[in-house]
């Protein structure tokens, strides 16, 4: 592997996005534009284990990678807002693609939020940057002759790392003063790892890139590593990409940021379920007498209505927690608690379980057989849906760590 020693000269003047009038909601109407063409693509991402090379020139070329990215190094700067509802509209076409885009887009957030200018400067490069990360710690990261470091290890799950630039993942480092060995954040380019052909074999999600990365005596500066678990970060303190972009949004919590992300995912999929459903009720009829087409039918209009309300009631509660998260930022960097980003998860919690319980109970059951063999889109929503809920982010942070300590921090409860 490649080593990472040098530091570039720095700019003498930024670069400038590729389309620097375009607006957010420009960006938002061609997620949406692009999402029916990814339906049709489902089967065959499966099979790839991550979404076509003209698929991702398509979003490069959409500005979709840039979305987070600072506009100081060729990004859009757009905000979450913007992520949140371009990874809707994508993962509704296809819960594979969206997450894949998700995961591998949204840490350029983290990179420009918690590491010093010099790291973004070097990362960002030109603003094209897709970085999966796991929070998992795994492996080792040992003191290099030249003062930076020597990563080793299998880190799984890494979402986003077919096309990837960079990625974040967490080392065990030992303290200066010797002890246990701790957690630490680390960057590592792309000329440092390698992308093991090991995913696809899951229930659900087969095409969404998440293959694990190994690092064999991979190099790193030391700036490129940070001695912190990424959601034990404090930001009341102020960051250095508050300081360095005057965004508050490069202040944010990145817990609730990170969670925002399931709730997303969820309402994406959620709504592509019911597109699926949609279409059953326009195209079949009853299976009973009186036959008639299930759109005029009570029982279905009733399974349908349930779930669209549900959907609805959870994709409102999601962009709320952006609007909370956002409102947040700017009141300054105090008023990012561990209480309000808490919160702000116990809102995702539900907003998961909510696009859950809309599928599993009221569309996949009475979607009928025909509709649910291997291959139907509302049979591979199902399958994705049942893989989301058992990631640990959800089922365990979720689901139990977050309500549990909210509480906690509440009552003051250590």
């Amino acid at each position: 592997m490649g080593v990472v020693t040098s530091i570039p000269e720095r700019r003498l003047s930024p670069p400038s996005p590729p389309e620097p009038g375009l607006t957010p909601e420009e960006m938002v109407a061609r997620a949406e534009a692009i999402a029916p063409s990814l339906v049709e693509r489902q089967a065959e991402t499966e099979r790839r284990t991550f979404y076509g090379e003209d698929v991702h020139e398509e979003f490069t070329r959409a500005g979709f990678y840039r979305i987070l990215v600072p506009r100081r190094y060729g990004g859009y700067e757009f905000g979450i807002d913007t992520f949140m509802r371009v990874t809707m509209a994508l993962t509704r076409g296809c819960p594979s693609t969206g997450w894949m885009y998700c995961l591998g887009a949204a840490h350029a957030l983290a990179v420009a939020t918690l590491f010093e200018e010099r790291v973004q400067e070097e990362v960002f490069g030109d603003g094209h940057f897709i970085c999966p990360a796991t929070v998992m710690p795994g492996g080792t990261a040992e003191p290099a002759d030249d003062g930076g470091w020597v990563l080793n290890g299998t880190w799984g799950y890494c979402s986003g790392s077919p096309y990837a630039t960079h990625f974040i993942g967490h080392a065990m480092v030992t303290p200066d003063g010797g002890g246990e060995p701790e957690p630490a954040m680390f960057i590592a380019p792309r000329s440092e790892w390698t992308r093991l052909d090991d995913w696809g074999g899951a229930l659900g999600l087969k095409g969404s890139g998440s293959h694990s990365i190994r690092i064999e005596n991979g190099r790193i500066p030391a700036h490129f590593l940070m001695r912190t678990h990424m959601s034990q970060v404090s930001v009341t303190e102020g960051t250095p990409g508050r300081a360095l972009h005057g965004n508050p949004e490069y202040g944010g919590g990145q817990l609730s940021f990170m969670v925002m992300e399931d709730a997303a995912l969820a309402v994406g999929i959620a709504r592509g379920a019911l597109d699926a459903y949609e279409d059953l009720m326009r195209s079949r009829t009853t299976p009973f007498p009186p036959i008639v087409p299930r759109s005029e039918d009570p029982d279905y209009q009733l399974r349908y209505g349930r779930a669209a309300g549900m959907i609805a009631t959870a994709e409102a509660a999601t962009l709320d927690a952006v609007r909370q998260w956002r409102e947040t930022c700017a009141r300054g960097p105090a008023a990012v608690t561990r209480e309000q980003e808490l919160r702000i998860a116990g809102i995702c919690s539900e907003v998961v379980d909510l696009c859950w319980r809309a599928v599993e109970r009221h569309l996949y059951p009475t979607a009928g057989s025909s509709a649910v063999r291997n291959g139907e889109r509302m049979e591979r929503i199902w399958r994705d849906m049942s893989m989301f809920v058992t990631h640990a982010g959800v089922s365990t942070f979720l689901a139990t760590i977050a309500p549990r300590d909210l509480a906690r921090v509440r009552f003051g409860v250590e």
